[in-house]
C-alpha cells in the first residue's frame, strides 16, 4: 500500500484512462504530433508537455472559468495558466483596456511612462504594504532584481532560501536541504552555473532554529520567501513563523523579501496584507496583468531611498532590470483593469468561499473512505497531498508525492471535464468560478478515489 491505496489498481486504472483520454482527443493528439516537427517537445514551452494523458490538449479557446479544446470539449479551469489567470480568462475590463490601449490611444510599447503605471504602484502599495514599485515581464525578472538589490545594499553575496521553494527559474533557488544543512542543487535542475552552495542557503520551512543558524553566518543578502510553499502542495506557516523571521532578518541586517505571485490568492492584499506582514521588498507576477504577461517588485521606502542613494548602483543604464518591453504600456493598462475592476475585495470574498466549498468536498471523500490524505487552503487556492496531518516544510511534503496516483487523479478529471494544475493537485478560484463547476470536481473526485481505494 502507497498513501493507502494498491499501486496495481493505480496502474490498471491509468491505463484505462490513458486509453480513454486518447480517443477522446485525437485532434489534439495529431495537432501536438505535427508540432514535434518545429516546436521543441512539440509545444510552445516545455512546462506544456506535462500532462497525465501522455500528451497536452490543444486551447481552442477560454473565457471566464471555462477552457474549450479544438476535440470541443469544455471543461471547468481549475488550473487557471498555474495562476496566471487568476483573474478568469479575458476578463471583459481587461480586454476593454487592452482594445483601449491598442485601437484609440496606441503605443503597446514605447520606453515611455504611462499614468497607468503610477496607478498600478500606488494600488500594488495599498495591498503589499510596500511603496516604491517597479515593473518587469515576470515573476522571476523581479525576484532576480531584488536578489541584485540586496546584494548591493549589504555588500553580501549569498541569499537565504526554503528547501522546495518556487522563486520561477532564478538560478539561486533551484536547491534543496540535505543532511546537516548541506545545499543541494534541486533534482532535474538544467544547466546550473555554478554549484549553487556558492550562491545560496537552504533551510526547512517552518525551522526557525536553522534560519538563526544560517543568518548568523553573516553572509546572506536576503530571505527571499513564499510566505506559505505553494508549488510542493500548500504548506502554511506554523504560528509566529513569520514574525520569527522578521525578527530575525532585521537582527542579521538581511533584507526580508516575500514573493507573493502564488501566494495573492490567499486575499486582496495577498500574504502579506492579510497576514500584516512586514517585508523589505515583495516580488509578484502572473495574476496581477489578468493573462497579460507582467512582473512587479515593490522596495520598502527605505530601501528604495538607499538605492536611490548609493553613487555605485547604476539602477538607469549597466545595472538596469526588465528589459525594454517592461513595464510597457498595455501590461500596465491591462494591470489596472484587473486589479480595479477584477481582483477586487468582493471577488476575494467570492473565490475564498468557493475554495471552502472546494476543500470541504475533497475532505469528505478523504473522511469517507478513512484515507491518510490532507487537504490545505490559502485563500482562494486548495490543494491536497498524500499525508496525514499536513506536511509542515518542503521537504515532509517532496516525501508524501506520489507521481503514478497525481497524474491518474489529473487524467480522470480532465476525461470528466475538469482541469487542475497538472504539476501537483492545485485547484485555484477565479471571479468567475461557480459553485457548479466546485461540486462537478467534488463528484469527480468522489468517484475517482472511489475507484481507486476498490
Amino acid at each position: 500500500m502507497t498513501a493507502g491505496v494498491e499501486p496495481a489498481r493505480v496502474a490498471e486504472l491509468a491505463a484505462r484512462e490513458r486509453a480513454t483520454y486518447r480517443d477522446r482527443h485525437p485532434a489534439s493528439f495529431t495537432a501536438w504530433g505535427e508540432s514535434q516537427r518545429h516546436l521543441l517537445g512539440g509545444v510552445p514551452m516545455t512546462w506544456m508537455r506535462k500532462a497525465a494523458g501522455g500528451f497536452p490538449v490543444v486551447l481552442a479557446g477560454a473565457r471566464g472559468a471555462r477552457v474549450r479544446d479544438i476535440d470541443g470539449h469544455d471543461y471547468a479551469d481549475f488550473s487557471l495558466g498555474d495562476t496566471g489567470a487568476m483573474a478568469g480568462h479575458s476578463p471583459e475590463p481587461v480586454v476593454a483596456a487592452v482594445r483601449r490601449r491598442m485601437e484609440v490611444l496606441g503605443g503597446a510599447t514605447a520606453m515611455l511612462p504611462t499614468e497607468d503605471g503610477a496607478w498600478v504602484a500606488g494600488e500594488l502599495t495599498r495591498r503589499f504594504r510596500v511603496g516604491r514599485w517597479s515593473f518587469t515581464l515576470t515573476a522571476t525578472d523581479a525576484n532576480r532584481w531584488v536578489i541584485r538589490i540586496a546584494r548591493q545594499l549589504t555588500r553580501r553575496p549569498k541569499i537565504l532560501v526554503f528547501s522546495y521553494c518556487y522563486h520561477g527559474s532564478v538560478d539561486e533557488t533551484f536547491v534543496v536541504s540535505g543532511a546537516d544543512g548541506k545545499v543541494i542543487s534541486r533534482e532535474g535542475n538544467v544547466g546550473a552555473p555554478v554549484d549553487p552552495a556558492l550562491t545560496t542557503r537552504v533551510v526547512e520551512f517552518n525551522d526557525v532554529d536553522a534560519v538563526a543558524r544560517e543568518l548568523a553566518s553573516g553572509d546572506v543578502a536576503c530571505v527571499l520567501m513564499e510566505p506559505a510553499l505553494t508549488n510542493i502542495g500548500i504548506v502554511l506557516p506554523e504560528p509566529g513563523f513569520l514574525d520569527q523571521v522578521r525578527r530575525l532578518t532585521r537582527d542579521h541586517g538581511t533584507l526580508l523579501v516575500i514573493d507573493e505571485t502564488h501566494t495573492f490568492s490567499a486575499g486582496w492584499g495577498g500574504a502579506t496584507g492579510e497576514w500584516q506582514l512586514e517585508p523589505d521588498a515583495v516580488t509578484i507576477g502572473k495574476a496581477i496583468g489578468g493573462g497579460v504577461p507582467i512582473g512587479a517588485y515593490g522596495l520598502a521606502d527605505d530601501v528604495a531611498d538607499r538605492l536611490l542613494g548609493d553613487r555605485s548602483a547604476d539602477i538607469v543604464d549597466t545595472g538596469g532590470v526588465g528589459g525594454t518591453l517592461a513595464g510597457n504600456a498595455l501590461s500596465l493598462a491591462a494591470a489596472r483593469a484587473t486589479l480595479e475592476d477584477v481582483l477586487t475585495e468582493d471577488a476575494f470574498d467570492h473565490m475564498t468561499a468557493l475554495a471552502t466549498r472546494f476543500t470541504a468536498g475533497v475532505q469528505q471523500t478523504i473522511d469517507a473512505q478513512r484515507l491518510p490524505w490532507s487537504v490545505t487552503q490559502l485563500g482562494a487556492r486548495t490543494e491536497y497531498r498524500f499525508a496525514s496531518p499536513p506536511p509542515r516544510s518542503g521537504g515532509e511534503s517532496a516525501a508524501a508525492e506520489v507521481p503514478d496516483l497525481d497524474d491518474l487523479l489529473h487524467v480522470y478529471a480532465a476525461n470528466r471535464d475538469i482541469l487542475i494544475t497538472p504539476f501537483h493537485n492545485m485547484a485555484l478560484m477565479c471571479p468567475a468560478t461557480t459553485e457548479a463547476d466546485v461540486d462537478l470536481h467534488t463528484e469527480v473526485f468522489a468517484a475517482a478515489v472511489t475507484e481507486v481505494v476498490g
